[in-house]
């Protein structure tokens, strides 16, 4: 055959499959793709990196949903449905969520957080309304908005924070009344302490301690860029500052949420190791009475942000030097857990999933449970 008859045939029989690939390919508009789906989990958006061995890339799922999780599609979602329909909705909506994504944990509190101030808000600070729903998801996270704007918009908080959670005074309503106190007093620690002092009993003055520290430490619930506000010099001399400064019914919360900081100052979505490095820290509270509490606190915070693997959290736990933080550190693994998965069979699923006999020894105890998983 000439090579111009060749040639002509060619670019014929080509021109044919071009056209018929085009009549085959659906052009239609793709309800999602790697190009249009929210960033993945590992992206730049602080606090949403996905555990080892997690979702690596996103898309969207059967019912729309993402197939990854940030904190603001989130929060974008669930603050739609609530406008749309109720609190209760979007509460259902985010236990379900969390428990399908247990990676959504990191940021689900904050969220929860939003939901409470915005539902104060859209029934005109009828409180008991605003807590008729169902709201212990998240570590009760919507309870704690709903506290916080109302004491903020309190002209009387020394006296509201009182009648709040009356007459249950339940300890996740005065742990926000905590959270609550910061708002009022601008992160005055002095001032917000007198607030939590307010309460006629010990055991609530200590709760609402834990809410107050935990706000101190990480004020993160409506911006996840803002960092505690301490300053570097107090640091400098005392790395626990200022846990050693309080009175002693104040001392053991503030230890236990002062890891936060840490965590979050070392950067934790990106740098694994900091939480090892966290116990060590925690050594600097030897002196003060506060190792203890600080170790539990390091393992709460670690299995907040690790609920996705829990063995992995327990291995972190396990690089303590003495065994005595080895378990206080399994003791907070504990304390989370339970605290996010409230069912009475919480605690036994955790510690049959961790490998290490020694840190499952410790989550038996702490759970309460038999010395044997038989």
């Amino acid at each position: 055959m000439q090579p111009r008859v060749f040639a002509i045939l060619t670019a014929m029989l080509l021109g044919v499959l071009g056209l018929g690939s085009v009549a085959v390919t659906d052009w239609s508009p793709a309800t999602a793709s790697a190009a249009t789906a929210p960033a993945t989990a590992g992206g730049s958006e602080p606090g949403t990196a996905p555990a080892a061995g997690g979702p690596a890339t996103a898309g969207a799922t059967a019912t729309g949903d993402p197939a990854v999780w940030t904190r603001s599609t989130l929060r974008n979602k669930l603050m739609a449905e609530m406008d749309a329909t109720d609190p209760g909705v979007a509460l259902a909506d985010l236990d379900r969520i969390t428990k399908e994504k247990p990676y959504t944990v990191r940021f689900c509190h904050p969220i929860a957080h939003e939901l409470g101030h915005a539902a104060v808000k859209r029934f005109n600070a009828d409180f008991q309304k605003v807590i008729s729903f169902p709201h212990e998801t998240c570590a009760a996270g919507y309870l704690h908005g709903a506290v916080e704007e109302m004491l903020n918009a309190s002209t009387q908080p020394e006296v509201d924070l009182l009648k709040l959670c009356a007459p249950k005074n339940t300890g996740p309503c005065i742990h926000g009344v905590g959270h609550g106190t910061m708002f009022v007093a601008k992160q005055d620690v002095a001032k917000a302490r007198d607030l939590c002092n307010k309460f006629p009993t010990e055991q609530n003055k200590i709760r609402c301690s834990e809410g107050l520290f935990m706000q101190l430490f990480g004020p993160d619930e409506e911006d996840e860029q803002a960092k505690a506000n301490l300053p570097a010099d107090k640091l400098a001399q005392d790395p626990l500052y200022p846990c050693k400064d309080q009175p002693a019914l104040f001392q053991s919360a503030c230890f236990f949420y002062a890891p936060t900081f840490y965590l979050s100052s070392h950067d934790y979505p990106n740098h694994p190791e900091v939480y090892a490095e966290a116990l060590k820290w925690c050594l600097n509270g030897k002196a003060g009475g506060g190792a203890v509490d600080c170790s539990r606190g390091v393992g709460s915070r670690t299995m907040k942000y690790n609920l996705d693997r829990e063995d992995w959290a327990a291995q972190q736990c396990a690089t303590a030097a003495d065994g005595w933080q080895r378990k206080a550190c399994t003791e907070g693994l504990v304390s989370y857990y339970t605290v996010n998965y409230t069912d009475g069979g919480a605690a036994g699923r955790l510690c049959a999933k961790i490998t290490n006999k020694e840190m499952q020894g410790y989550c038996r105890s702490a759970g309460g449970l038999s010395g044997s998983l038989d």
